[in-house]
């Protein structure tokens, strides 16, 4: 199932980061809101899921149409953005067994998930 949200890795995050505002824990909070109000949900075992992260816009149109679906192998890692997600849908994240993630480049931001079968 294709959910069309940009995602983000889990900033590092402090205690002071209750009452502080800090520009990326505000982008973190928000991402959590989306996710929740979309209704994203992960089977405990089996699934796969796709980061589609968006391409810089600086990019040429030629380096954009070459890049399209293939590996993102820059930051943010992929754990991070897994952490971030599970800690949007669940608030104990334990009974997950079984997954697997990747992430890919795209035209715009979104999140796929699927079964590994």
């Amino acid at each position: 199932m294709k959910y069309p949200i940009t995602p983000m890795g889990k900033p590092r995050m402090t205690r002071s980061d209750k009452w502080k505002q800090r520009p990326a824990v505000m982008r973190y909070r928000s991402f959590k809101d989306e996710v929740r109000l979309h209704g994203l949900t992960v089977p405990e075992s089996g699934a796969h899921i796709m980061f589609v992260l968006p391409m810089p816009k600086s990019w040429s149109k030629k380096r954009k149409a070459e890049m399209n679906g293939k590996p993102h192998q820059s930051k943010p890692d992929i754990d991070n953005l897994t952490k971030a997600l599970f800690d949007a849908i669940f608030e104990d994240d334990a009974h997950i067994w079984d997954h697997r993630s990747t992430k890919v480049w795209g035209d715009e931001g979104a999140i796929f998930i699927g079964s590994c079968e």
